[in-house]
């Protein structure tokens, strides 16, 4: 049921010269890939690694520096790895392949659901599904006898007492980072609020009652986190939680396994998963997928050896030995602990990332360079919101969106 519903840099590099015994071939040419960074990726790049010759680049900013990358001739790199909403400036740029032909070669064990089609062509194969969902320390929860919240009414009375005690250094984390991160709590909540961003011919329409609450409850949440939430990103948060520095957060879905990560977490066993808080119609997250793309700026021969090292990560040997690290679409792939939170916001009919709204990306970008203005006081939400509708009306008539 659960699948039916959903539709800091760091900078690593695996190399593999040998092939190890996870590998069914012996990969002779040189696959490079660049993804971000979070405990999937690296599951993925190091089964990818086990076939040899293959360097993968580990990286949060992933997104702004593939359109260049593989705009390049040939492409610096021939896996990419996206969500829905990361690989749209790829396919509008044309710089990623359809990968039918392969499928039908190397893919028949992929189920219906990983072949992300666009106008009937794979462009895509899902590995995983994500979202954002709450994550809270159960302990101390229990030692204020507070109930897990279930909205962010509730996420601000517990978090104002957990701050009467010197428990944790702060009660909330939030991927708040200006830019990217920023922009998608802003559509996080508003959707969870019921609302929608365009009107008739792409015109915006966020400067309206459901905009301003949206925000409001932003800046609310910021008076209990760490005062420089404008560089936290999820990596951030991360970190928050598993050196004991805050007590509950709405944080990606993916990096729920790493809070039991005995070699860098401090409060394994103690950080536990629900829904996303409920917004006024629907939970406060949004749905998406990650998988891989490959290169169209390469030799047919090339893509058909990247396909088949691209196969070797996403396989059910992979998925067995890190069961956690994802809510795998893989065979093999068993729910646990870490995939409630995912699992309990997906049934609270959280949406999908609106990747198919025309200008989702031009909103995006305008968001996320414009709400930090509010959250600092220097303007007011009613005209935060009038000005992230005028920037987004440059771009979009600049792009032809209106």
């Amino acid at each position: 049921m659960f699948l039916k519903k959903i539709a800091t840099t760091i900078a690593v590099s695996l190399i593999s010269t040998s092939v190890w015994a996870g590998c069914a071939f012996e990969n002779t040419t040189e696959v490079k890939s660049l993804t971000a960074g979070f405990d999937a990726w690296k599951a993925v790049t190091g089964a990818m690694a086990e076939c040899g010759n293959v360097s993968a680049s580990l990286d949060q900013d992933f997104k702004d520096k593939q359109p260049d990358a593989f705009a390049a001739n040939p492409s610096l790199y021939q896996i990419g790895g996206v969500s829905n909403g990361t690989m749209v400036p790829l396919l509008n740029a044309g710089t990623i392949r359809p990968l039918d032909d392969l499928v039908a070669k190397y893919g028949s064990h992929l189920k219906p659901s990983q072949l992300i089609k666009v106008n009937g062509k794979i462009m895509a194969i899902a590995m995983m599904v994500n979202n954002q969902h709450f994550m809270y320390r159960s302990d101390v929860l229990d030692e204020f006898r507070l109930a897990v919240p279930t909205t962010y009414d509730e996420v601000l009375a517990a978090a104002a007492t957990i701050a009467k005690y010197d428990v944790v250094d702060y009660p909330l984390g939030g991927t708040y980072k200006a830019g990217w991160n920023l922009a998608e709590e802003f559509v996080n909540m508003y959707l969870g609020n019921g609302g929608s961003f365009f009107g008739e011919g792409n015109a915006p329409a966020i400067n309206n009652a459901t905009g301003i609450a949206s925000l409001e409850t932003m800046k609310d949440l910021t008076a209990y986190m760490d005062p420089e939430y404008l560089v936290s990103d999820s990596t951030y948060v991360q970190q928050q939680f598993q050196q004991g520095k805050i007590a509950m957060a709405n944080l990606w879905a993916s990096r729920a396994g790493a809070m039991d990560n005995a070699e860098e977490s401090q409060v394994v066993g103690k950080v536990i998963m629900s829904s996303a808080p409920m917004g006024s119609v629907r939970a406060s997250s949004t749905n998406w997928w990650d998988g891989i793309v490959l290169a169209k700026n390469m030799t047919d021969d090339e893509a058909d050896n990247a396909f088949r090292v691209a196969m070797e990560g996403l396989d059910t040997e992979m998925v067995q030995a890190n069961n956690d690290a994802a809510v795998w679409l893989i065979d093999g792939y068993v729910a646990g602990n870490a995939a409630a939170g995912a699992i309990a916001t997906a049934n609270n009919s959280a949406a999908p990332y609106p990747s198919n709204e025309p200008g989702m990306g031009a909103m995006h970008t305008a968001l996320g360079n414009g709400i930090a203005a509010f959250l600092n006081g220097a303007k007011d939400a009613a005209t935060t919101l009038a000005d992230i509708e005028a920037a987004y009306v440059v771009s979009a008539t600049e792009s032809g969106l209106m």
